[in-house]
């Protein structure tokens, strides 16, 4: 048996198979000791890197016996009556139609990790019968705490296929479309697409609905931005690593998911993008706190090799390991499958409501409009009429995405507002345009508050003489300038 450290090597080796997929000439070989033992465990001849050399290298017979079956139960040599037995208690629930109506639907799985291979194998066993796989990655050993279906023996080979050939097994008649690829806006309309009909040659059929099982911030808000665009029914998986508490996931709008940094992510950039609300998602409440799980730094010597970003199965994707309890992913992708077949049957549902702002945000808008009023008054011109280039959307903008509900200021999450950072300019009206009177206002300059923060930084700051640095400490002074300047990287997405 390997010892601990070149166990390790073969983790670390193994999660490495995807970047050796796409031409990465950086990946360290594994020790001679620790392929061969790898090798045995799997039971076929790996590569010089700890990959299988074949996808299905020696298929043994009963790998050969369940293709076959898969083959034929496809073409329609499978017992009606034995698919309605194996699928019994779901057609209890959901009734004869509403069983129908999913065994006909067309389901695309993107990302098939942990969420995601939870999610496609629930949806398989309870009767889709079309689903499309869509992943660039392979199974690793690290893989294996959380996946639905991998084995040792799937070490190495893309996890599209796995969950194809291992699902195949439970569910002959279902067809897995598999895309070993990343996802891409460049792609969508083709990996988004209709596919074609058994038995029915050029005719095709539209997706029902997509689960967005993906942990990478750009392929997630390109995936969730096109479905948005393109009227197709989505479901997003937010962040399971660093949770323990089943009981703190929940099912809700985008716009209601918090305590959550990929959701936070997420939710900002397509916010910035117009897309505010509709997108339903998993998500977890669970609050970060001592003792917990958290993302871990990149070791010191990853950083002596050279560019970090070369250590990345793709440009922009993750290199730090983010710990994840084997349990989350599961609860996630259960919890993603079981709202894609309450909404394709139309079982009744109803999920526990999220607190609605938009009559918060209305206040703010119009408080945001009433100071900019008296503050042109202060300066000595007319305010009849005034025009403040704030809307709705960029005061929730603002207030969730940029201050996280919260006041910069003090830390309090009531009562809260808007305000511009420092006493305008003398030239901030625009008066370019006969008849209407503007004032220059970026979103970048507004800073949330508490109303009554607000009213003395309006009397000091705004009308009076002080500044900032005169108002609030440095601890202040460096919180806003920290945001403003986030919030200008931000800034190309709008």
């Amino acid at each position: 048996m390997p010892d601990l450290g070149e166990a390790k090597e073969i983790m670390r080796n193994a999660r490495q198979i995807s970047v050796l997929a796409f031409g990465h000439s950086k990946v360290a070989t594994l020790p001679q000791s620790s392929r061969e033992e790898l090798s045995t465990v799997v039971k076929r001849e790996l590569t010089e890197y700890g990959a299988a050399s074949s996808l299905f290298a020696d298929p043994d017979a009963d790998s050969q016996h369940h293709a076959s079956l898969a083959t034929r139960a496809r073409r329609g040599s499978y017992s009606e009556s034995l698919i309605l037995e194996q699928l019994a208690r779901n057609r209890v629930f959901l009734k004869p139609q509403g069983l129908e109506t999913l065994r006909s639907a067309f389901v695309v799985v993107v990302g098939c990790g942990g969420v995601g291979s939870h999610a496609c194998a629930a949806l398989a066993r309870s009767g889709v019968s079309t689903i499309r796989l869509v992943d660039f990655d392979q199974v690793t050993l690290s893989s294996l705490n959380r996946h639905a279906v991998a084995t040792l023996a799937d070490v190495g080979t893309p996890k599209v296929h796995c969950l194809r050939r291992r699902l195949e097994q439970v569910v002959p008649w279902c067809r897995f479309d598999c895309r070993n690829e990343v996802f891409s806006i460049e792609a969508a309309g083709r990996l988004l697409g209709e596919i074609e009909e058994v038995g029915r040659e050029g005719k095709g059929r539209k997706v029902d609905w997509v689960i967005d099982a993906i942990d990478n911030i750009d392929s997630k808000v390109a995936l969730l931005k096109y479905c948005a665009e393109n009227g197709i029914k989505v479901i997003s998986s937010m962040g399971s690593g660093c949770k323990s508490d089943p009981t703190r996931v929940l099912v809700g709008d985008i716009s209601a998911s918090i305590e959550d940094p990929l959701s936070r992510a997420t939710r900002r950039r397509l916010r910035a993008q117009g897309v505010v609300t509709g997108i339903p998602c998993i998500f977890s409440t669970e609050k970060p706190g001592p003792g917990k799980a958290e993302l871990l730094p990149l070791p010191d010597e990853e950083f002596e090799k050279g560019d970090v970003g070369e250590l990345g199965v793709l440009p922009e994707f993750r290199v730090r390991i983010l710990p994840v309890l084997g349990t989350m992913p599961a609860v996630f992708g259960l919890a993603a499958a079981n709202h894609v077949i309450l909404e394709l049957t139309g079982y009744p549902h109803e999920y526990l409501a999220s607190k609605s702002r938009e009559k918060m945000y209305e206040g703010i808008q119009a408080q945001v409009h009433g100071t900019e009023e008296r503050v042109v008054r202060a300066k000595g011109y007319d305010a009849v009429s005034i025009k403040v280039p704030v809307t709705l959307t960029d005061v929730g903008y603002l207030v969730e995405e940029v201050y996280n509900g919260r006041s910069a200021i003090s830390g309090l999450a009531t009562r809260l507002a808007l305000a511009r950072w420092r006493s305008p300019s003398e030239d901030y009206l625009d008066l370019s345009v006969e008849g209407q009177k503007r004032v220059r206002l970026e979103l970048t300059e507004l800073v949330c508050m508490t109303k009554e923060e607000m009213a003395k930084h309006e009397k000091e700051v705004l009308k009076g003489s002080k500044t900032p640095e005169d108002l609030y400490d440095k601890n202040v002074l460096d919180r806003v300038q920290r945001r403003m300047e986030e919030e200008k990287q931000y800034a190309k997405w709008r």
